[in-house]
């Protein structure tokens, strides 16, 4: 495990360049779907700030709610802090900065949330390469399997001689699957369907993962994400229901997505 590199005397933090490179890698999917759609390309900067910046509000936010109790008594010290991030407050800030930029840009439609949570799904991928390179504690349970690895030297380092379930590295593997999955699909069936599919597949995916994972449970022996996550998948379920039974999920022949109509 590798949490910081130092190079010319100044400490680089491994997360925060894997980081980085998760939203360039995401900023260059947007990129090449606008030009797709024959939308401004330059919009993918855009894109991929106000995703930035409502994500990482949203996920410290998130994370202060879920945490009271134990940060109340220096609110403003968590805030600004650099640790204490959570993915689904990160995604629900950054959903809600994206949509008002779509709105903003008149470009509010199935087929750009559609280009949007299939970069989402790239992105934590990428971002759980940096959880794994940091060893920031997102690792799971005890296990003796052959890969079971410690993190002896992470972050949130692993007691000497411990391993554990290396979950960030199934995460990465099974997150990239469905971002591939779902750039696979985007012209080959309805606008709303990848949209449907990510909440579903992202959901189940994060379910299975927690019973893996370090959390706390906190209702009928599930943890909070798991619950967001069987919320998500009712969601993507109701999503692909509704589109089926207003035509069916396949694009028609012959219909293109350029040009989409916005819902606004």
């Amino acid at each position: 495990m590798k949490p910081e590199v130092i190079l010319l005397g100044v400490s680089i933090k491994t997360f925060g360049v894997v980081f980085a490179l998760g939203f360039l890698a995401c900023g260059l999917v947007i990129a090449h779907r606008l030009r797709e759609l024959d939308k401004p390309v330059d919009w993918a900067y855009e894109i991929v700030f106000a995703a930035l910046i409502g994500g990482v509000v949203g996920a410290r936010v998130y994370f202060i709610l879920q945490n009271y109790n134990e940060v109340k008594g220096d609110l403003i010290g968590h805030i600004f802090s650099g640790s204490g991030l959570i993915w689904y407050g990160g995604a629900i800030g950054g959903a809600i900065a994206v949509l008002a930029w779509m709105y903003w840009r008149k470009m509010l439609s199935l087929v750009a949330i559609d280009m949007c949570v299939t970069v989402l799904a790239l992105g934590y991928a990428i971002g759980r390469i940096g959880c794994q390179v940091s060893g920031d504690g997102d690792y799971g349970i005890p296990s003796k399997l052959p890969w079971a690895m410690g993190y002896p030297h992470g972050t949130v380092p692993t007691p000497p001689g411990v391993t554990v379930q290396p979950t960030p590295i199934y995460e990465t593997l099974a997150m990239g699957l469905v971002a591939w999955l779902l750039w696979r699909l985007r012209d080959r069936v309805r606008p709303g369907v990848v949209l449907g599919l990510y909440l579903m597949l992202s959901g189940l995916e994060r379910l299975l993962i927690e019973f893996i994972r370090r959390n706390k449970e906190v209702l009928l022996g599930l943890t909070a994400a798991q619950l967001e996550s069987v919320v998500a998948i009712l969601l993507g379920s109701l999503v692909l229901a509704l589109l089926s039974r207003r035509g069916g999920l396949s694009r028609a022949n012959g219909a293109s997505h350029r040009g989409a109509p916005a819902l606004v």
